[in-house]
Order: C-alpha cells, then sequence, then structure tokens
C-alpha cells in the first residue's frame, strides 16, 4: 500500500456505520442533538482545547467544526448509538495531510451515559478502517493533555503506541499543557490492531 493513492474528498458526506453505531457528517443544527451534554455535563471538555460547555460555547464549537471542514482542515462526525437510539457526542479527522499520508483522529467526546459502553471501540473502529483501508492513509495520531489519564488509557486500549510527550506545546483553558502523542501504523493496523478491535466490538 505504499504507493497507493491518498485522497480524501472534504466536499463528500461520509457515513461510517455497523449495527451498533452510526457517524455522519456534523452540522449546524445538530446543535439540538447535542446541547442536552453541553448543558448539563460541561465536564466533557476539562481537557478539550475548544471548550463546549455551555450553549454559547457549543455554538462557537460547532462553528469552529464546521468551518474546519469548509477549509478542507477537518472533517466532523456525530455520533449515533444505534442501541440506545439517541446522539451519543462527536468525533473528528483533523491535521489532514495527503502528501505524507497522515492525519490525526481525536475531539472526541461522549455523553457520560455512553462511556464504557463499547460505543467508543465501535467508532475507533470504523474510522480507522475507513482511513486506512477506504482513504489510503499510512499513520494515525492522536494527542490528549498529558494529565488525562482515562482518554490516555481508552487509546492505548485500541492499539496506539505511546510516541512521547511534547512538553507546554499549546494553550489549554487551564494555561498550557503538555500534550502526550500515540499513533497507529498501517503495518500495525494491518498485522493485529484491526482483528484486535473487530474482537473486542464483537464481544
Amino acid at each position: 500500500m505504499e504507493n497507493s493513492i491518498c485522497s480524501f474528498d472534504f466536499d463528500a458526506d461520509y457515513v461510517l456505520e455497523n449495527k451498533n453505531v452510526l457517524l455522519r457528517p456534523l452540522v449546524a443544527e445538530d446543535m439540538e442533538h447535542l446541547l442536552v451534554f453541553s448543558e448539563n455535563e460541561p465536564e466533557l471538555w476539562r481537557y478539550s482545547l475548544i471548550q463546549g460547555g455551555g450553549k454559547e460555547n457549543l455554538k462557537k464549537y460547532l462553528k469552529l467544526a464546521i468551518s474546519g471542514r469548509k477549509n478542507k482542515k477537518e472533517y466532523p462526525f456525530i455520533v449515533f448509538d444505534k442501541i440506545a437510539n439517541a446522539y451519543a457526542g462527536s468525533t473528528r479527522f483533523y491535521d489532514i495531510d495527503l502528501y505524507h499520508k497522515t492525519l490525526s483522529l481525536g475531539y472526541t467526546w461522549y455523553g457520560k451515559d455512553f462511556q464504557g459502553t463499547g460505543l467508543n471501540k465501535n467508532c475507533k473502529y470504523l474510522l480507522l478502517e475507513f482511513a486506512f483501508n477506504t482513504r489510503g492513509f499510512e499513520r494515525i495520531e492522536f494527542r490528549a493533555d498529558n494529565l488525562n489519564i482515562r482518554s490516555i488509557a481508552a487509546m492505548k486500549s485500541i492499539g496506539c503506541k505511546e510516541e512521547g510527550v511534547l512538553r507546554s506545546n499549546c494553550v489549554s483553558p487551564g494555561g498550557r499543557r503538555d500534550s502526550i502523542v500515540l499513533s497507529i501504523l498501517r503495518n500495525e493496523w494491518e498485522g493485529n490492531v484491526a482483528d484486535m478491535l473487530l474482537d473486542k466490538i464483537k464481544e
């Protein structure tokens, strides 16, 4: 796959789904689906670089995400839990680099009722399978606040390998933060990560 074409159409409405979850492009009208989390669970954005707690912050959050797609820099999704028959949160691709065949996966959050249910592993499998198998990327990067133990554990549980920590590399709501960097490479995905993750979502 090293010489394969890597492509990504920001104008296409990519829909990713299996029997448990559906991801579709985030749109401004999704405000009505996500506002309940913004108003009742503002702590979901404790470690986020972009705050979504409170109605006004959520408006800005959605506007930035959607403009990121328009400017061909990001591709945000809304997450629908088919088992619960309810919208659960959001995630996105960003730092999409077709020349180097790399992208980042993040800005992921789910309401409390959807955490620890297996939803995240279903989402990650669909997103990784799409990026590696359908679009031809070679490396997918993940970043988190180095203090966000829960998020780091979740990334490692889907097969991410830790690369290191970028010290004081960006501004966060609490000041400056250290960011941990993890990744999955194509050969790791094809080697055992895909099968491992598929087995987990079948449990």
